[in-house]
């Protein structure tokens, strides 16, 4: 395995992706002109330094009409990238157009620093790991709205069922970002961004079928009519899928539909009303353990999976825009079975639901070229109940109180400096109820060539509240404390040749303490585990996570572009007294490659490929049971049927390579899929 990856790296050491620092891998940007006044010049575009949120309709679509060269997740706000000290990945609605992926899960496997293990094929169990952390300390966001699912042991969100369906942008934030966005920002954060309104009618159409029986189709329409801007979507997924046991012969299917919306209307000049929401609705199945031996093996059961989320906003300007509010509400709402209709009766093994509302306000100041700050306060409740055949858990709830500041200064031409801090005040009903966290972060960007070359570093802090059901389910200890970090990166990016070749490398470095882990209990029951017979959770783990992460990406020609990125990463337990110090982390691997060549040809045909290479990991925490790595390749092709149609098609798996990501879970093997895109 050691061998083909290296390998593999030097033939792909001309097509390293995006810069982590910087931007997809399928967009290069000439240098930058010279900023001047209060305006930010970005590749081609003149970008005005207006503050305006990532959680408003205004930002999240002058983030999206900017293709890669805003990001509104770095700083709460819509930012040039090259004034950003953080490592962040976009991809744009070209480069997710252009990949023909299914799974927002696909997608990250891709981007720089990030791991990805899931339990079987679309729609199963997909979980995010950023630079090594933990995927329950991975931030998801759609549309700026945190989707986490309280209800999960872990309060992580499942990205399994995901599908790209209308989204039209991912940011991926790398590093602990809890200044910013709270609990559970340890590793990083992934903002999903659906289609926003237009100023004028578009429809965006899709419809795709292949091999296991798969098909889809998505459309969305946008459009403003006086004060009044809209964009609404919908769709459908099916697909046979294969078995989720890897030795199993029984396809393991999904099934889901949802539905997304933007709208906002303009009540006056600054101030305006923003409504948005997300829904989905799926069934997966899956394979379980079942009598008389207990071991893993097809079965008929299968998980419904629901998901809501709401926002309302109220966004009001002040001294000419310079002062920017923003008043927010925000509900998801998680519900989740788990169905075992063995003998002709359903089952019901589980079921969880968890809702979280969140009350903030959010302020961002203007005071010219060199000062902007961002502040707000913001209230979070979070509740759950869940029950294992029947038997529920008392209902539990969690309310975190936070207030946050930060400051970007731009001392000289060229340079921004960020910093910033938190406060939370965590409280849950039962004994022991407050805690309190306070981060810290600071980060700076700096460009003496008027963007030929950007310098990047960042020192940033993180916190991961306990769960709900780490405090109060049955396994619960409600003397639980937050987990924590600190960590920094520093990198580098540099442009040459008008653009056409750009080069990155970002090293990182976090530490990790007080992290949660379950603790076995054995008679006799003394001290923690004292009246907790099967066991119970405590701050036990430490761990560090350091690396690189080097991209390069290349334009030898018009419409020809070879991009990639190479990611090593050294994640170990940490934990004094353990009998795992200095162990790898479970599904980490330490080195993975991905490339990925495009080329348009001159009677309009697109074609391209992507390869992923994955190194060895390990599944349990004794590094005793071996994941081997894998390589993947794809490729695709489209073309214009007329100006507003398009065919186009990808062969996935192309290797048929057969591979787990998750141990005893089988991944899909070779499939080919085709399909028609309207756009207008």
């Amino acid at each position: 395995m050691k061998t083909y990856l290296l390998l593999s790296t030097a033939a792909l050491a001309i097509s390293f992706a995006v810069p982590a620092a910087a931007q997809s891998t399928d967009q290069l940007r000439p240098a930058p002109a010279e900023p001047s006044g209060g305006d930010v010049t970005v590749g081609t575009n003149l970008v005005q330094r207006n503050g305006q949120e990532a959680e408003s309709t205004a930002g999240l679509k002058r983030a999206a009409d900017a293709g890669t060269d805003v990001v509104v997740t770095a700083n709460r706000t819509a930012e040039p990238i090259d004034r950003v000290g953080q490592s962040v990945t976009v991809l744009d609605t070209a480069t997710i157009t252009r990949r023909q992926t299914d799974t927002v899960s696909d997608l990250l496997l891709q981007t720089p620093g990030v791991t990805v293990a899931r339990n079987g094929g679309v729609g199963t169990t997909a979980s995010v790991s950023i630079r090594g952390a933990e995927p329950d300390q991975t931030v998801a966001l759609i549309d700026g709205v945190k989707i986490n699912d309280p209800s999960a042991p872990g309060g992580g969100f499942d990205f399994g069922g995901l599908l790209v369906g209308n989204i039209a942008r991912i940011e991926v934030l790398r590093g602990a970002q809890s200044v910013l966005w709270g609990s559970q920002a340890i590793g990083g954060v992934v903002n999903i961004i659906t289609r926003q309104p237009t100023e004028q009618l578009s429809v965006n159409a899709r419809a795709e079928g292949g091999w296991r029986d798969t098909g889809q189709g998505f459309a969305n329409v946008s459009d403003k009519i006086g004060p009044v801007s809209a964009s609404l979507g919908g769709g459908y997924f099916r697909t046979n899928g294969n078995s989720a046991f890897f030795g199993g012969k029984e396809e393991d299917g999904y099934r889901a539909y949802g539905f997304n919306g933007s709208v906002n209307v303009a009540l006056a000049r600054d101030l305006s009303v923003d409504l948005r929401g997300f829904y989905s609705n799926g069934r997966t199945d899956i394979d379980g353990s079942p009598p008389p031996n207990y071991t893993f093996a097809d079965t008929p059961e299968y998980q419904l999976t629901r998901q809501l989320v709401g926002y309302a906003g109220l966004n009001a300007g002040l001294f000419d825009g310079r002062l920017k509010n923003r008043i927010g509400y925000a509900y998801t709402d998680t519900y989740r079975r788990v169905i075992d209709p063995t003998g002709g009766v359903d089952t019901e093994e589980f079921r969880g639901n968890g809702k979280n509302e969140r009350i903030e306000y959010q302020g961002v100041l203007d005071l010219g070229s060199a000062l902007q700050s961002t502040f707000g306060a913001e209230r979070e409740l979070s509740r759950f109940t869940t029950s294992s055949y029947g038997v529920a858990d008392l209902p539990a709830r969690q309310r975190i109180w936070s207030v946050y500041g930060q400051l970007m200064l731009t001392p000289i031409v060229g340079l921004s400096v960020t910093g910033g801090v938190r406060h939370d005040d965590i409280a849950q009903n039962g004994p022991n109820p407050t805690r309190q966290a306070t981060t810290f972060s600071g980060s700076g960007a700096y460009t003496p060539n008027r963007g030929a070359t950007v310098i990047r570093a960042s020192y940033s802090e993180g916190f991961k509240a306990p769960t709900l059901f780490q405090l109060q389910s049955e396994y619960g200890n409600v003397g639980l404390r937050p987990e924590r970090s600190h960590g920094w990166d520093a990198g580098v990016t540099q442009r040459l040749v008008g653009g056409a070749l750009e080069a990155g490398a970002t090293w990182f470095h976090r530490d990790s303490d007080d992290l949660i882990n379950f603790v076995s209990c054995i008679a006799p029951l003394t001290g923690i585990c004292v009246n907790r017979p099967y066991g119970t959770y405590n701050n036990v783990a430490r761990a560090r996570s350091q690396g690189l992460e080097a991209t390069l990406a290349l334009r030898p020609a018009d419409g020809f572009v070879v991009s990639g990125s190479y990611t090593y990463l050294d994640a170990e337990d940490r934990s004094p007294g353990s009998a795992t110090f200095g162990r790898r982390l479970a599904r980490r691997p330490s080195q993975s490659v991905t490339g990925n060549i495009d080329y348009r040809w001159s009677f309009g045909l697109d074609t391209g490929a992507t390869l992923t290479a994955v190194g060895d990991s390990f599944d349990n925490a004794a590094d005793t049971r071996r994941l081997d790595g894998y390589v993947l390749l794809a490729v695709r092709a489209s073309y214009p049927v007329t100006r507003n149609v398009a065919v186009y098609g990808r062969i996935e798996n192309l290797t048929n390579s057969i591979y787990q990501t998750a141990y005893q879970y089988g991944q899909p093997g070779r499939a080919a899929y085709a399909g028609v895109r309207l756009s207008y």
